[in-house]
């Protein structure tokens, strides 16, 4: 006790501060899990998307976002793998991919021809429909919802000309 009293501050001698203090009770309680699991119950439950109506506006703004979302990340992993092929022996030539492409059936070119463009027609078409509300039109509550479904028709009927024609 001498020795650590010598470095001590004097403050701290004179109210034996330095000495390690000891709790010879605890403090909490054993089952803290029960307490917490007490506590969520009691939270208020924010609600989930499922419980609403499906309603045409904010489905084509998911819809905007995911395609968006899918066809700036396939444009850059097409274009890294391209990158990389001749490191890692891929041929991603258009030589190669499309006497690949020729040799599948023609259901599967018709199901990926698909696949790839209704994400394109259908964000480049609601694009239209977001330029078109720039200009201040088509904003009422009845107007969006026709736009959206005009959007979401003329998607799906353009891409499938381009599946079944090009």
């Amino acid at each position: 006790r001498v020795a650590v009293s010598r470095f001590a501050p004097p403050a701290a001698v004179a109210t034996n501060s330095h000495i390690i203090q000891r709790r010879q009770v605890a403090t909490t309680t054993d089952n803290t899990a029960e307490i917490l699991a007490k506590q969520r119950l009691s939270r208020p439950v924010a609600p989930h998307l499922t419980i609403y109506q499906p309603q045409i506006p904010w489905l084509m703004s998911g819809l905007n976002r995911i395609t968006g979302v899918a066809l700036s990340g396939g444009l850059y992993i097409f274009g890294i793998a391209y990158l990389v092929s001749p490191l890692m022996g891929w041929h991603l030539e258009s030589m190669s991919l499309a006497a690949a492409f020729g040799a599948w059936p023609v259901a599967a070119k018709v199901a990926t021809k698909l696949t790839v463009a209704l994400p394109f027609t259908y964000h480049c078409l609601n694009a239209l429909r977001h330029l078109s509300w720039d200009f201040g039109m088509f904003f009422k509550n009845k107007q969006v919802v026709q736009t959206g479904w005009a959007v979401a028709g003329a998607s799906v009927l353009s891409a499938l000309a381009l599946a079944l024609f090009v």
